[in-house]
């Protein structure tokens, strides 16, 4: 993994930045503009580009953002090259699709700050025709069913949008690295106790075609990879935020 900035850091004198946004990046040159436009002030984007082919990486520059790479393919890949590339005290996970808006991530950010919670995720709310497809919701709900039996919490959602701090996160010691990685942040946060909330954001139509959920194979094969973290031992104690 190479990290390319293209943005400078805050001063050593200056505010310190406090956000990271981790947005990884598969070929999604069409909605980069709408997502980088609705980082808030502030924040720094993070476009980790996971093997794009349409210029994504020069796009993401040009419109200031801090660019990853990560040879390796998969959607768990790029978010924990995000995430190992993150500096901030907080760091945020959105996909970079346009389907769901950064800056609903505010209060996501506010609640952690404050201490209320350790972790934040986004409920979608499905907006326009299309938005999230019957097949990849059913699938989520099956899912939220498997985790309500394995750690007893009551989610609806296991969406992409989400905030916490970084040390805890790194301490998760994740390692999928495929459709499961969001999956595995959860059941290893609840394994170690955090208090983990969720907030509807709306979901709208995605620019593109979608690489994971968009065909009843890729969903099959994201609840496959979901199912098999369902399927492992408890995470090691001691990793409290």
């Amino acid at each position: 993994m190479t990290t390319s900035p293209s943005s400078p850091e805050p001063p050593p004198d200056g505010p310190a930045r406090t956000v990271d946004v981790v947005l990884p990046c598969l070929d999604e040159a069409a909605a980069l503009p709408w997502v980088l436009r609705r980082i808030p002030p502030g924040w720094r984007a993070l476009v980790v580009d996971n093997g794009s082919t349409d210029g994504s990486d020069r796009v993401a520059r040009e419109l200031g953002a801090t660019v990853v790479r990560e040879a390796r393919r998969g959607f768990g890949a790029a978010c924990h090259a995000g995430l190992t590339a993150a500096t901030a005290e907080i760091v945020c996970f959105c996909d970079c699709d346009a389907s769901l808006d950064p800056s609903d991530l505010v209060p996501f950010v506010d609640e952690i700050r404050s201490g209320a919670a350790d972790l934040v995720l986004g409920r979608r709310r499905p907006r326009g025709r299309g938005a999230w497809p019957a097949h990849a919701r059913a699938g989520n709900a099956a899912l939220s069913l498997l985790l309500r039996r394995r750690t007893g919490l009551r989610l609806r959602d296991l969406g992409p949008l989400r905030a916490a701090r970084r040390e805890e996160l790194l301490a998760l010691d994740l390692t999928d690295r495929r459709s499961g990685y969001p999956l595995e942040m959860v059941v290893r946060a609840a394994d170690a106790g955090w208090r983990i909330t969720e907030h509807d954001v709306p979901y709208t139509p995605r620019t593109g075609a979608s690489k994971v959920t968009g065909t009843w194979r890729g969903t099959y094969q994201a609840v496959r990879d979901m199912s098999r973290v369902l399927q492992e031992p408890p995470a090691r104690e001691g990793v409290t935020p």
